[in-house]
């Protein structure tokens, strides 16, 4: 095996736990690349809940989608409520922190708050074995800040609970992004947190 990217590590982690007919979601449809991704994956019977707070990254996820509109829920919110619409379980889930790529206002960015609490949550609704892969950008105004407390926030997690990675690549220039992801290790409702 060769040394992936982190986007494609991230869909590589996904596709090892995610089995046809669940429901997933994507906390941060963006464009629609992993909507699409997770939707092919889950298959005529699975569901994909993706989570935008711009119209317009919904409106460009939909029309990536093409045909399989009907396998996702394109929800025109934050990802931070996403327990008032899905009740789990789930088989998996992905974000991608920061900006809408190609966005006329790159100034709309993920919050650390809101991030915590959807992962938080997502973490509850989670299949043992599942994963969640977070692509961390922190090149943008306020970045710093979130790699900081989710980086933080997940140090907390218990590690009977869950497993924690980081990966990236160390000789990228730019602020390249970098990988967490977080493997649900047993079975639970609410996160155990340690000190």
């Amino acid at each position: 095996m060769k040394l992936l990217r982190v986007l494609p590590f991230s869909k590589y982690l996904l596709s090892e736990t995610i089995v046809a007919g669940e429901t997933v979601v994507d906390a941060t449809a963006g464009n629609g690349n992993d909507t699409l991704f997770l939707a092919e994956h889950v298959g005529a019977e699975g569901h994909v809940y993706a989570f935008d707070i711009q119209q317009a990254a919904l409106d460009s996820t939909a029309e990536r989608l093409g045909e399989l509109n009907e396998r996702v829920s394109l929800i025109l919110d934050s990802h931070d409520n996403v327990e008032q619409y899905v009740t789990g379980p789930i088989g998996g889930a992905v974000f991608n922190l920061g900006y809408l790529p190609y966005s006329d206002d790159l100034s709309i960015v993920t919050k650390p708050e809101t991030t915590i609490k959807a992962i938080h949550t997502l973490l509850g609704l989670l299949k043992k074995g599942g994963i969640i892969a977070i692509s961390v950008y922190d090149g943008h105004e306020g970045g710093k800040e979130e790699r900081d407390a989710l980086l933080s926030y997940v140090k907390t997690l218990h590690q009977a609970d869950v497993h924690v990675i980081r990966y990236e690549l160390l000789n990228q220039r730019n602020n390249p992004p970098f990988l967490v992801a977080l493997e649900k290790m047993r079975d639970f409702e609410t996160v155990k947190q340690v000190d």
